[in-house]
């Protein structure tokens, strides 16, 4: 199925419109599923109706998350508005309903004592992850080139949402980021005496063929093997998999024995922000550092601290 003309036209139209390739894995998977759940129907012979009934069945019969129900809708969207030109009109369906989650969020002293149990690059992605609010896959994802110690930033790029963003760096990090820098310019170097180089967006590498020789493409955090890039099929270096974080926060977790939560790569994003609130820092500057589009979206943290607003206390505090 993945070879079929039509399928084809449909990755050749998100790549055209500059999806990102996470994007474009994510709604090929969930058209060809909706595609099998009508017996191998065309989309073409299916409308509203067929939407409507298999968003249901992945609430009802699959119970999906919200978020991934709307991963669906978004993608049989972009299948029948911007593939097929095509019009769903008004589905007449509604989301699931989901209860405010409040996200996990450990102390200081906890977050310490994790990354010490790690390896020391283990250590510098989850000083990251927490030191600048990085979601796992923007961490990874980080260039040489994206790097400002001198004054303290770090550039976000194509982030949720196909967006930009600048956040800060901490300065303790630099003796770290130094050495993680040499060891990645060494294997770019030995990956280029072979002709080789780290993955580059398809249209970059056409238009510029020797970028991938330049040291400020090269992967903070490169794999540890060469794979084939995803359009072209040439063999190149990627960077390294979210798979190996997530087996070293396992088992700093369990090495350390003492953290009664279910404590994941994000939990270090939730609490740099919720560590910040506390700090009395602005919300609006939480948001952006961030990425949030909305703050509602950022104020999940007021309700973490038991705060409606950064700073907020009971008027009990000041007459007892």
């Amino acid at each position: 199925m993945s070879s079929s003309p039509f399928i084809n036209s449909i990755r050749r139209e998100i790549r055209l419109r500059g999806y990102s390739y996470t994007t474009e894995k994510s709604y090929l998977y969930w058209i060809r599923f909706f595609i099998r759940y009508n017996a191998l129907k065309h989309p073409t012979e299916m409308g509203a109706t067929e939407v409507r009934n298999f968003l249901s069945y992945l609430a009802t019969e699959r119970h999906v998350a919200v978020n991934t129900q709307k991963s669906a809708l978004n993608a049989l969207v972009f299948l029948y508005h911007k593939v097929l030109n095509r019009q769903l009109g008004d589905l007449g369906f509604q989301h699931a309903k989901q209860g405010r989650r409040l996200p996990t969020v450990i102390s200081e002293v906890e977050i310490k004592l994790l990354i010490d149990q790690m390896n020391d690059r283990d250590k510098l992605i989850f000083s990251l992850l927490y030191g600048s609010g990085l979601r796992i896959s923007e961490c990874l994802r980080i260039r040489i080139q994206d790097l400002n110690l001198s004054n303290g930033s770090l550039l976000i790029r194509c982030s949720k949402g196909n967006k930009d963003r600048v956040t800060i760096l901490s300065q303790r990090l630099e003796n770290a980021l130094d050495v993680q820098t040499d060891i990645a310019i060494k294997l770019q170097t030995e990956d280029n005496s072979r002709g080789y180089g780290p993955y580059l967006p398809y249209a970059l590498s056409k238009k510029y063929p020797n970028a991938f020789r330049q040291k400020g493409w090269m992967y903070l955090f490169p794999s540890s093997t060469l794979s084939p890039h995803p359009i072209s099929n040439h063999l190149c270096r990627h960077h390294l998999h979210e798979s190996v974080p997530r087996k070293s926060l396992k088992k700093a977790v369990n090495q350390l024995g003492t953290i009664n939560k279910k404590v994941n790569c994000h939990t270090f994003r939730h609490s740099f922000a919720t560590h910040l609130l506390m700090a009395g820092r602005d919300i609006r500057t939480i948001q952006e550092l961030l990425g949030h589009s909305d703050v509602s979206t950022t104020q999940i943290y007021t309700h973490v601290i038991g705060q409606h607003f950064a700073g907020t206390t009971s008027p009990l505090d000041k007459i007892l």
